[in-house]
C-alpha cells in the first residue's frame, strides 16, 4: 500500500498488494477507508468517482494486484461535529417550540419522530436541538416520549433546570396528561389501573413490557372524554409513576388496547381505524403542569395532530 488512507484528505492512490487480489472493490474501500459510512462508500462507486487504473468500476469488481485505485476527496464530519440534520425537520420542529425560556424548551413532537438517535437513527430530537440551540451548550431530555408517541416533550437547557426537573419528577410535582383513542366502549367514567410492570428484551432486541408481579409498580389515572358507541373510546390517562410504556400496557391491561400499538394492541382495532385514515399510534401527550426553579408553575397544552382529528371525525359521523 503506497499510501495511508484519510477521510478527509484530496485525492487518494491506493495500491492493491497482491494478498488483497480478488478482493471486491467495494469490501476493499470498507476496510481501508476507516471511519468511513458505507453508504457513502457505495455512493461515490455508484457515481463512478472510484477509479482503477483511470478507468471505471462497478462496484462488483475484483481488484488484480498492483491495481491502482483512485479514491476522491470525502468529507465527513469531525468525531465531535454532529450529523447534519435536515432542514426540513429543523424547520419542523422550531415551529413545533410551544415554551422557550433561557433554561427549558418545551415542544409539541410530532408522531414519528425518535427523541434520541441510535438504533439505526443518526439523530432524533435531542439532536435537532442541539444544532438549533448551539449556544446551549448542556442541552438534554428531562424524559422521553416512544418514537410513535406524539406531544409535550421537555428539553433542558442547563444542568440547573435539569436537575430541578429531575427532582420534581421523582416527586409529584409534575403532572403529565395524554389522550388515547382505545378499543371497545370504556364503561366506567374513571378507571384506576395499578398493576406491576416487568421489562423484557427478546431475543431480536426488541424491548417488552408486561404486567408481572415480578415488576416495579406502577399507577395510571383513566377518565374517559369521548365514546364512539361500542367501537372506541377518547380517554385521558395520567401516569402517577413512570415506567416504560406504562399507558399502553395498562390500557391493554384494562382491556381497551390503543389504535395503532404495534406491540401492544389489537391488530382487528388498529386496522379499522386505520381505513379511517388513522395511520398513527394513537397516544398524544397533551397536558403538562410543571413547577420552575425560581417559583410558579408552567401550563402547557399540545394540539393533537391533523390526521388525529380528521380521524376522530370519522368516528363521529
Amino acid at each position: 500500500m503506497t499510501t495511508t488512507p484519510s477521510p478527509t484528505s484530496s485525492v487518494q492512490l491506493l495500491e492493491v498488494a497482491p494478498e488483497l487480489a480478488g478482493q471486491r472493490i467495494d469490501n476493499f474501500l470498507r476496510t481501508q477507508l476507516k471511519g468511513v459510512p458505507k453508504t457513502l462508500i457505495y455512493r461515490i462507486l455508484r457515481k463512478g468517482e472510484v477509479r482503477v487504473n483511470k478507468g471505471r468500476i462497478k462496484p462488483d469488481y475484483r481488484l488484480q494486484a498492483g491495481d491502482l485505485v483512485r479514491v476522491p476527496p470525502l468529507r465527513l464530519p469531525e468525531r465531535d461535529e454532529p450529523v447534519p440534520v435536515a432542514a426540513s425537520l429543523l424547520e419542523r420542529l422550531e415551529a413545533a417550540i410551544l415554551y422557550e425560556d433561557k433554561g427549558l424548551v418545551v415542544l409539541n413532537k410530532p408522531a414519528g419522530i425518535a427523541v434520541h438517535g441510535g438504533s439505526g437513527l443518526s439523530f432524533g430530537v435531542i439532536e435537532a436541538l442541539r444544532q438549533l440551540r448551539p449556544e446551549a451548550k448542556e442541552m438534554e431530555l428531562v424524559h422521553r416520549l416512544d418514537r410513535d408517541t406524539s406531544g409535550l416533550l421537555m428539553i433542558a437547557k442547563k444542568r440547573s433546570m435539569l436537575r430541578h426537573l429531575h427532582q420534581a419528577l421523582r416527586g409529584d410535582g409534575v403532572d403529565k396528561r395524554y389522550l388515547a383513542l382505545v378499543r371497545g366502549r370504556w364503561e366506567s367514567a374513571r378507571k384506576q389501573v395499578s398493576a406491576p410492570l416487568l421489562k423484557n428484551t427478546l431475543r431480536s432486541g426488541e424491548r417488552m413490557v408486561e404486567v408481572d408481579d415480578e415488576g416495579k409498580e406502577a399507577l395510571t389515572l383513566f377518565k374517559v372524554v369521548r365514546r364512539f358507541g361500542e367501537f372506541a373510546t377518547l380517554v385521558e390517562a395520567r401516569p402517577i409513576t413512570g415506567r416504560t410504556h406504562q399507558i399502553r400496557v395498562h390500557a391493554k391491561h384494562a382491556g381497551h388496547s390503543i389504535a395503532g400499538d404495534s406491540k401492544y394492541g389489537d391488530e382487528a382495532f388498529t386496522r379499522e381505524v386505520r381505513e379511517l385514515g388513522g395511520k398513527r399510534l394513537f397516544l398524544h401527550a397533551y397536558a403538562l403542569r410543571v413547577p420552575l426553579p425560581e417559583g410558579g408553575v408552567l401550563e402547557l397544552e399540545a394540539p393533537v395532530d391533523e390526521l388525529w382529528e380528521r380521524t376522530l371525525e370519522r368516528l363521529g359521523a
